[in-house]
């Protein structure tokens, strides 16, 4: 059983979203004004609805949390939707292709759509957001740090290789995210284009977390390697169809000699300034962090591929479920593309994972108690040299 974890509840045009977190340490400092900033971070993005407009998410913090400092307790969020008193919550009956429209009414043998595509939406993510907020913010506390941009929207796209350096304020300032101020112009215009013919975008988005020590996950049953924990939780992320770590697919055109990451004694100067004091250090980092299910003290870097948005201005052919004729399929306010949107939503995923990981190793009730066990840790690594 996982020791950091969640629920979340809520429809995209409920009254609220909500989230029970359970796991989190006793003395993490925690305000609701940083769930904020990541919450704004994910209604950011050119090419969202005009949704994003309406809406200023906030989180209310109604438990688990006691004069800033969380308690051990569950914490629960609360995030409230203000386009949800005026919403006309007439029948769909036209399923949309790509989405789980379909699929939904027939497993619940239910004739309307609508309460499918209301917990299907993707403002559920708003409450994962807010989870993943917790969890940065404990991780904060043991030097990781997650990061995401775009790599792709659309066909414009740049090659990853070792040498790329990341501004990540350049990404936090871009409107798609991309951190190369041509390819992001290319991305709009791809957007712009979508949008005028009433069509959507999908795209790439890479997540990084950086400072993540050797030894999380492991290789002695399936459910505990990480790369699998990872996989699943990115793969959890609505129109995500496709996640690789590390090099991914493209090492499938590499020979054994080439994929691998060489280990090479580190030089004392490098060795001193590291946080984890390793005695060795690696020049590529093909493996993406982890190595056998475990982190191999590198970067852990993770991409996915997000479809483009299935509503459409333009609908696809579908049926109307009532008659059983040829229709088009529901149409409603949507996105162009959301790929800078769920790079957010990625670091989220991420760091809840490496969050309930770091926990599971290193353990405590209190922060102080984790902390501890964290330094003693990383000193045993360092008593190798």
């Amino acid at each position: 059983m996982e020791r950091f974890r969640f629920l979340t509840a809520g429809e995209s045009h409920g009254k609220a979203l909500t989230a029970i977190i359970e796991g989190m340490v006793n003395g993490l400092p925690l305000q609701a004004e940083y769930i904020d900033g990541e919450l704004r971070r994910r209604q950011a993005g050119y090419g969202r609805s005009s949704r994003m407009k309406i809406e200023e998410d906030k989180v209310e913090i109604i438990s688990g949390l006691w004069h800033g400092l969380t308690t051990g307790s569950p914490i629960a969020l609360l995030i409230y939707n203000k386009d949800w008193r005026d919403w006309e919550a007439e029948p769909v009956s036209c399923p949309r292709p790509g989405h789980a429209d379909l699929a939904g009414v027939v497993k619940y043998g239910i004739s309307d759509i609508r309460p499918i595509m209301e917990r299907a939406s993707a403002r559920e993510t708003a409450a994962r957001v807010a989870v993943g907020a917790v969890a940065k913010r404990f991780l904060e506390e043991l030097g990781i740090a997650i990061h995401s941009h775009t790599v792709a929207i659309g066909g414009g796209h740049y090659e990853l290789r070792e040498s790329i350096s990341i501004d990540w304020q350049q990404v936090e300032a871009s409107p798609v995210r991309c951190a190369f101020p041509e390819l992001e112009k290319q991305m709009i215009a791809a957007i712009d284009k979508a949008k005028a013919e009433g069509d959507t975008l999908g795209g790439i988005f890479e997540v990084i977390a950086t400072g993540v020590p050797v030894g999380l996950g492991s290789h002695v049953q399936w459910d505990r390697r990480l790369d699998g924990k990872i996989a699943r939780a990115i793969m959890s992320i609505n129109a995500v169809k496709g996640v690789e770590i590390g090099d991914g697919f493209a090492l499938s055109e590499l020979k054994g000699s080439q994929a691998q990451d060489v280990i090479e004694p580190a030089p004392d100067i490098m060795a001193s300034k590291a946080k984890q004091s390793l005695p060795w250090y690696r020049p590529t980092n093909h493996a993406g962090g982890i190595e056998g299910g475990i982190s191999n003290g590198e970067d852990i870097m993770v991409r996915a591929v997000v479809k483009p948005i299935a509503t459409l201005a333009n609908p696809l052919d579908s049926i109307d479920l009532h008659s059983g004729k040829k229709a088009k399929a529901h149409y409603e306010r949507s996105d162009i593309c959301v790929v800078p949107a769920a790079g957010v939503i990625g670091e989220a995923m991420l760091a809840i994972v490496l969050a309930d990981t770091c926990l599971e190793k290193f353990g405590g009730d209190s922060l102080k108690e984790t902390l501890a066990n964290y330094r003693n840790y990383l000193n045993s690594i360092s008593l190798w040299k």
